[in-house]
């Protein structure tokens, strides 16, 4: 059995270094920021507030250009939605 991260499985990093690349461009190199950071606590408050965007806030194609939290509030709510009516069905069946 080959270790976790070995090339070709499940666990490969090229998510990881894509996400770390578009990061590195975003914001440690980007055009909001010229210059060098200031502190290493400036640049791990400025990754938080890149991550809340990120998984929050930012516009995804592959799901329609919405934001991720947008699309899985609506994703969840259509599938209570669709769960208490196969319960009210099947509550009114004899």
């Amino acid at each position: 059995m080959n270790p976790p991260g070995f090339v070709g499985d499940s666990f490969d990093n090229a998510l990881a270094e894509t996400v770390n690349g578009y990061y590195k461009a975003e914001l440690v190199r980007g055009p909001d920021h010229p210059g060098p950071w200031k502190s290493v606590e400036e640049l791990e408050l400025a990754t938080l507030g890149w991550v809340h965007w990120h998984n929050q806030d930012r516009l995804h194609g592959f799901i329609g250009d919405v934001p991720p939290a947008e699309f899985e509030e609506t994703f969840y709510a259509e599938h209570r939605q669709a769960k208490a009516l196969a319960e009210n069905t099947t509550l009114g069946s004899p």
